[in-house]
């Protein structure tokens, strides 16, 4: 049960978003440039990371909606699924780049404490290939990422376990990214609509 009253059916950051409309906006643009604006690394490879640190937070709700999310943006079949599961495991032997594994190793140090993130762990990230833009959009997704974390489970929000209702969320937004979207609007899976 969620520690405040929120609206019921609502899974996740959904619950809070439809509470708040003043922060829903803020938080869904952010996210939408975050994840979805024009960058060099792919919309999977942002949700990548989104779901690593979501993981490593061990937030249910965020490292699976992302997690679907990114498997969509790469096919869609069972193989991208496993795929994301090893990232989510922090298993450094799945079939990534070695930049984006450099740029997960990054993202991992941030979800501990920026302070973490050494000169180190940034040389290896560029002698793989990454830019600085896309290290700094790296440490801005790991930490926007434990904020949301924090938010989804500091409200002990609902977190179904129905994978049918985490493959519909990834469904919708790799299709249709965050900004603009109806929060208040409940998943098929929920309603069987």
């Amino acid at each position: 049960m969620a520690h405040i009253e929120l609206p019921e059916g609502l899974p996740g950051i959904r619950g809070p978003l439809a509470y708040s409309p003043d922060t829903t906006k803020p938080l869904c643009d952010l996210v939408e440039t975050l994840l979805y604006g024009p960058n060099t690394l792919t919309r999977a490879e942002r949700e990548m990371i989104a779901t690593y640190v979501s993981a490593e937070n061990d937030c249910y709700y965020c490292r699976t909606c992302h997690g679907s999310t990114a498997a969509q943006l790469l096919g869609g079949s069972q193989s991208d699924y496993q795929l994301i599961d090893r990232i989510k495991d922090g298993d450094t032997a799945a079939p990534i780049s070695e930049k984006l594994k450099a740029l997960l190793a990054i993202a991992g140090k941030v979800q501990k404490g920026g302070k973490h993130v050494n000169g180190y762990d940034v040389e290896l990230a560029r002698k793989h290939g990454a830019t600085d833009k896309e290290i700094h959009d790296t440490v801005l997704i790991a930490a926007a990422f434990c904020m949301f974390n924090r938010y989804v489970d500091g409200l002990a929000t609902w977190q179904p376990r129905d994978p049918e209702m985490y493959r519909e969320i990834g469904e919708q937004t790799a299709r249709l990214g965050y900004a603009g979207r109806d929060w208040k609007q409940p998943l098929k899976t929920i309603t069987g609509k």
